[in-house]
């Protein structure tokens, strides 16, 4: 649904229709989408997405944008890795990883300052990690990694232990884990 005639829909209204919108996506939703369908900015689409998520609606910002957190199909395996590579590494880890059938969570770096700054990338196979390295080729934007030097932990999840064995061979393998 999205506006005709400019007309732009109103605080509670818009925030309902946001969450009608997440809840029945197959996929994220960037607020770029969602400001046009709404006839407002993208930084109001951020207001948005803070007080609902306040208000305790499950909503996760990803880079591929907004996601509502549906009860997830049983990834019944998960585990946390370390890896140490260089940035142009990150798309030879990513690949591998959602190549065997696991999806890459988040990724984690341990700040000086900060303590442990965590992004979740919901990364589940090529595609991707394709719209991702666009993305931060597109806005010249840095790796968390490159903040620590390359070392960081992804949470991985898979529907089996094998599948999640065979990953971590082939990253150490390639020489990506720490």
């Amino acid at each position: 649904m999205k506006m005709s005639n400019g007309d732009k829909l109103k605080g509670d209204d818009r925030r309902s229709q946001l969450i009608h919108w997440l809840k029945e996506a197959s996929e994220p939703l960037s607020g770029s989408l969602l400001a046009m369908k709404t006839n407002v900015s993208r930084q109001v689409i951020v207001q948005d997405m803070s007080l609902l998520k306040a208000s305790g609606e499950p909503i996760m910002a990803t880079a591929q944008g907004y996601i509502y957190m549906k009860p997830e199909k049983s990834h019944s395996f998960s585990c946390v890795i370390a890896s140490n590579h260089s940035p142009e590494a990150t798309i030879e880890e990513l690949n591998t990883i959602v190549d065997h059938g696991v999806t890459v969570e988040d990724v984690t770096v341990e700040h000086p300052v900060y303590g442990d700054i965590t992004a979740s990338l919901k990364l589940s196979n090529r595609k991707d990690v394709e719209e991702f390295m666009n993305r931060l080729r597109d806005t010249n934007a840095s790796l968390l990694s490159e903040l620590t030097e390359g070392v960081h932990m992804h949470t991985l999840s898979a529907d089996s232990k094998e599948k999640m064995d065979n990953a971590c061979l082939a990253l150490r393998e390639k020489g990506l884990l720490l």
